[in-house]
């Protein structure tokens, strides 16, 4: 990799939940560590990095609490962008706008709806609500009635299932994280051809960014797993741990590059 990008311009994309921090039952309880922390603020130091998630923009900047790097919540659905060249400030782009009241609307009935259900939980995204099923007893019984008691919002939203345990209803708009990666690119004048994407995620969403890079022709997009995927990746990384390590190294082989060490110095296994 290290090898290919000589010469060339990184971007670095990273989804938070199961990439920057692990996997947890309560969603208001994924911290990042600080040695992540630290490791992302190194990334950002070296290369442009964005942050894409299906949280709120608001809630993984609150999570992350870094200053260097940009945030997209909403599965891209709600961008703060680098300056323009006209401009000193950055740029909030929110292409479905339109579709907040409707959500809203639907965040007010799932809450009411849940309220009876014990163990189901409401997360309000802005753009996105997810419904989380992890501690409720007959978790398929209440998923199937929520979704036919909402099937009828269809002419606002898209339900998707996301996860086993957690139901997702976005607008019905073409835009996800592949649209906010190139969107990202052109904002930062970096969609030409000597500029490669880093992109790691773990979640199927992360999907619509990894075939943008696929189709490319160029770029690493990077999928968080430990076992075996149908996915659009090229690589993959085991868990947060190895993304941790990963960035580490990124940051190191950028600060060290223009020095006389070889690239086994800075990638070789340190014993």
């Amino acid at each position: 990799m290290m090898k290919v990008a000589k010469g060339k311009k990184i971007v670095v994309f990273l989804d938070y939940d199961g990439t920057l921090s692990p996997i947890v039952d309560d969603p208001n309880s994924a911290f990042m560590s600080d040695e992540m922390r630290a490791a992302v603020r190194e990334v950002a130091k070296c290369f442009p990095t964005a942050i894409i998630s299906g949280r709120s923009r608001e809630k993984v900047k609150e999570f992350v609490q870094l200053s260097n790097v940009y945030y997209a919540g909403s599965h891209g659905m709600d961008i703060m962008a680098p300056p323009r060249p006209v401009k000193s400030c950055e740029v909030l782009f929110q292409p479905a706008k339109s579709f907040l009241p409707a959500i809203q609307k639907i965040l007010t009935e799932l809450e009411e709806e849940t309220a009876k259900i014990k163990g189901a939980m409401v997360e309000d995204n802005r753009f996105c609500v997810s419904v989380h099923f992890r501690h409720v007893k007959d978790e398929v019984k209440h998923h199937h009635l929520l979704v036919k008691k909402l099937s009828v919002q269809k002419q606002n939203s898209s339900l998707i299932n996301s996860k086993a345990q957690v139901m997702e209803i976005r607008p019905t708009i073409e835009w996800d994280k592949g649209h906010a990666v190139e969107y990202f690119l052109e904002t930062l004048g970096l969609s030409n051809s000597d500029v490669l994407p880093v992109y790691i995620g773990e979640d199927r969403t992360d999907e619509d960014a990894f075939k943008v890079i696929q189709r490319r022709g160029q770029g690493y997009p990077i999928i968080v797993t430990s076992i075996p995927k149908d996915t659009k990746a090229s690589y993959s990384l085991i868990d947060p741990s190895e993304v941790l390590t990963f960035l580490l190294r990124l940051a190191r082989w950028r600060k060290s590059s223009s020095s006389s060490r070889s690239l086994n110095q800075i990638w070789g296994v340190v014993n």
